[in-house]
């Protein structure tokens, strides 16, 4: 081998190297992002389900402020001692509260009531919660999530996911340019 042979082999290396690791980084970025958008955007839209986020330690340690609940619809009947549910301090007004039920109980009028408590609290909420409240059940939670939900609500989530449904799609369409360039020059040197 030339010295010239050798310096090619050198340099040819390293650049293959670190295309085959931005590969491997953009496979997995693509697959997080993709992970990421069936857990936060198509199970919650599929099961009619609302995203809410944990803003106090009244729910800590499994649920610590930042944590994104996704809540699903429920039947007030079906609700359980054990079940973490969302509702609504003052019915029809948009303030509300995630707790867990601690006891089922029965309102003068007769109709049923839930006795909520957050897991990190040493007392019992004052005021049962009525069916009327209740916005509905925790399906699932994402620890960390709930502040880039936010900030994305507040500035235009919409706006947000189609940038960033671009991106993937042009990074997409970029790597497979490449590939196929990739094939047509491996072709051409064999």
């Amino acid at each position: 081998m030339t010295a010239a042979g050798v310096e090619t082999s050198l340099v040819t290396k390293p650049r293959g190297m670190r295309r085959a690791a931005g590969r491997v980084l953009g496979f997995v970025a693509l697959c997080t992002a993709l992970f990421a958008a069936v857990i936060l955007i198509v199970i919650p839209a599929v099961t009619g389900s609302q995203p809410y986020t944990v803003l106090t330690n009244s729910m800590a340690p499994k649920y610590p402020p930042g944590t994104l609940l996704i809540v699903k619809p429920t039947d007030f009947a079906g609700l359980r001692i054990g079940d973490v549910i969302t509702y609504q301090l003052k019915s029809g007004e948009p303030e509300v509260v995630t707790h867990r039920i601690v006891s089922i109980g029965v309102n003068q009028e007769g109709d049923r009531t839930l006795i909520t408590k957050g897991d990190n609290n040493s007392l019992e909420d004052e005021v049962p919660v009525q069916e009327v409240q209740v916005r509905g059940k925790l399906l699932y939670s994402v620890p960390k999530v709930g502040w880039a939900a936010n900030w994305m609500e507040n500035n235009n989530r919409e706006g947000v996911a189609k940038w960033v449904a671009v991106g993937l799609i042009g990074y997409g369409v970029v790597t497979i340019l490449r590939g196929a360039r990739e094939s047509r020059r491996k072709k051409a040197e064999a």
